[in-house]
């Protein structure tokens, strides 16, 4: 890691997945998943379809939530994350939940190389990309590991709210729609998106990527797009305003003018 942003976030990334497995605030609720409830949000649960005895490849798997939900649903999961921090976690969670999966430490533009085989489905969902400088890059990564006829599965924040931000109760354009590679927003929290506190702030540095960035690398990648879809909630509050809808989810408040908040998609890799 040459790049002080790549240290920095993985030192954020480190602390993020201790706390999110201790699960103070009850965010990840991973007794409930321990006892056997599904962890994916309703969007990508929607949309994800029949993944039964599917080799199925979870990039940015954070510790393991949600690759493990999928293989309760019967896929022969693998998950890769950069951070040692939230793979052991990962292999821990596994373990307790009884479940078969494969947890690989790597940045996700090694996956090639740190990942053998193909897969029939990769997957990858909320707050993945923004922690990216290069998505053409990621786009090959996804077309090098899936398997001819393989589909991927990606669900995120919508660029178009990203380059947003709610101050004194307005909402207004803030950050550039599309971040330079060399220039990413910095950003310090005292606390995560899953309300813990840090013992101490964190920078991170992320990257905003317009929605013809990401289509155009996975179709230059060798992959055709099946449908893009895009959604009025997000899985956290974005803004300060969001009301939550009592399926984990969060939408803009009564009144607000109504903006594309999510974006998923489905892509197809051409045989």
């Amino acid at each position: 890691m040459n790049e002080p942003w790549q240290q920095a976030n993985l030192s954020s990334w480190n602390a993020r997945a201790a706390l999110h497995m201790r699960d103070a605030t009850g965010f990840y609720d991973v007794d409930a998943f321990l006892a056997g409830k599904d962890t994916l949000f309703p969007i990508d649960a929607a949309e994800i379809g029949d993944v039964r005895g599917k080799r199925l490849l979870h990039l940015q798997c954070h510790f393991g939530m949600d690759t493990l939900s999928l293989a309760r649903r019967g896929a022969i999961v693998t998950g890769l994350d950069f951070s040692p921090v939230a793979i052991e976690g990962a292999r821990d969670l596994a373990a307790k939940a009884n479940l078969p999966a494969t947890f690989v430490q790597a940045d996700v533009y090694d996956a090639r190389r740190a990942v053998e085989g193909s897969f029939d489905i990769v997957y990858t969902s909320w707050g993945t990309i923004c922690w990216l400088p290069d998505i053409r890059a990621w786009a090959q990564v996804v077309a090098d590991m899936l398997a001819p006829g393989g589909t991927f599965y990606f669900a995120d924040s919508h660029p178009s709210a990203l380059v947003l931000e709610e101050r004194d109760g307005v909402i207004r354009p803030t950050y550039g729609w599309r971040t330079p590679k060399d220039r990413p927003d910095a950003f310090t929290d005292a606390t995560s998106y899953t309300g813990d506190a840090f013992e101490k702030p964190v920078t991170d540095y992320n990257w905003i990527h317009p929605l013809s960035d990401i289509l155009t690398g996975l179709m230059e990648a060798g992959l055709t797009l099946e449908y893009l879809r895009e959604h009025e909630t997000l899985p956290s509050k974005l803004f300060p305003s969001m009301v939550p809808t009592g399926d984990r989810m969060y939408r803009l408040p009564d009144g607000a003018v109504p903006i594309p908040l999510a974006v998923s998609l489905r892509a197809v890799k051409r045989g």
